[in-house]
């Protein structure tokens, strides 16, 4: 097999875009699959995203299951905003409105939530317990659990605490976002060192307010990102736990994106309440020897859905 035609919705959630696929028929390796995320999620070519997407069969009390491969065609464990967005195909290829889903090593909780915003489709996610376990990344830093605190390998002066969700953050509290130290902590990570082989995404946070923040992330595999879901559910835990912002609290979470609503139990569990916005859908066709995409057929956009979030977008940026 070489050229594969598929279907697609192109969607985002908070700003985190994708390219997905309804799944449950198709019949491809793992490995074909990484090429497909190449093919689609390259910026240069017709699609672009920071990932591929897949809704896949459900198993025992799951309804449905969810994939996320990253830009590089490596494997993420998960992806919150992307897991809004393949609940809602979920959601709409099932009738249903709520549903257990599986990914790639544990499972979630998804439910068709209130519309943060007229026209804006929402989703109430639950996923955890986060973890603080770092040698299941495994990070070698002579920690069991790194909380708010230097990581000597990392040759940064910053204080970071160390968070599974279930993939792994770095996540460190700042007065205010530099960029390009964020991405320098980034690489460093990226460059899966011997201490950190799996690599890992980090996040630089400013604490805005009572129950706010700003969250900013070099993700794994994908590279400075207007968002990452499970790095802003990470962030919210880190926040509670080192005593910033309050447990059992709404969070109003920003990102360059966009915002989500999160709540953190003192369970380690945490929900996340954003949107799942389609913009446009149509089908290509991939080459799968050149992990190449080609042939873009559009077959319509979502123009109140793109303008509904935009002008949600545009208030929290203000």
């Amino acid at each position: 097999m070489s050229d594969v035609r598929f279907d697609f919705v192109k969607c985002h959630g908070s700003g985190n875009d994708f390219p997905l696929i309804d799944a449950r028929g198709i019949a491809l390796s793992d490995g074909e699959w990484a090429k497909v995320a190449r093919a689609l999620a390259d910026r240069r070519g017709p699609v672009g995203g920071d990932g591929l997407l897949l809704l896949g069969q459900g198993a025992g009390d799951a309804a449905f299951s969810m994939r996320m491969f990253n830009a590089d065609g490596s494997e993420a464990e998960t992806c919150l905003n992307g897991l809004r967005c393949v609940a809602r195909m979920g959601f709409e290829a099932l009738g249903i409105d709520a549903a257990r889903v599986s990914l790639k090593t544990s499972e979630a909780e998804a439910v068709r939530d209130a519309d943060l915003a007229p026209g804006v489709y929402t989703v109430r996610e639950t996923a955890g317990p986060a973890g603080l376990d770092v040698a299941a990344w495994p990070l070698e830093a002579g920690a069991e659990r790194i909380v708010d605190a230097p990581v000597p390998p990392l040759g940064s002066d910053r204080r970071f605490t160390a968070v599974a969700m279930p993939n792994p953050h770095l996540v460190a509290f700042v007065d205010r976002v530099d960029e390009a130290e964020l991405v320098a902590v980034g690489e460093a990570c990226e460059a899966a060192p011997a201490w950190l082989p799996n690599r890992a995404n980090v996040s630089f946070v400013e604490v805005r307010g009572e129950q706010a923040l700003f969250v900013r992330t070099f993700e794994r595999g994908v590279g400075l990102t207007d968002s990452c879901g499970s790095a802003m559910a990470a962030s919210s835990f880190a926040a509670c736990l080192t005593g910033r912002l309050g447990y059992d609290a709404p969070i109003t979470v920003f990102n360059a994106g966009g915002l989500v609503r999160a709540t953190v139990g003192r369970d380690a569990m945490v929900s996340l309440s954003g949107n799942a916005t389609w913009e446009w859908w149509g089908s290509i066709e991939v080459d799968l020897a050149r992990a190449r995409a080609g042939d873009l057929t559009v077959e319509a956009h979502a123009d109140a859905e793109i303008a509904a979030w935009a002008a949600l977008a545009d208030a929290a940026s203000r």
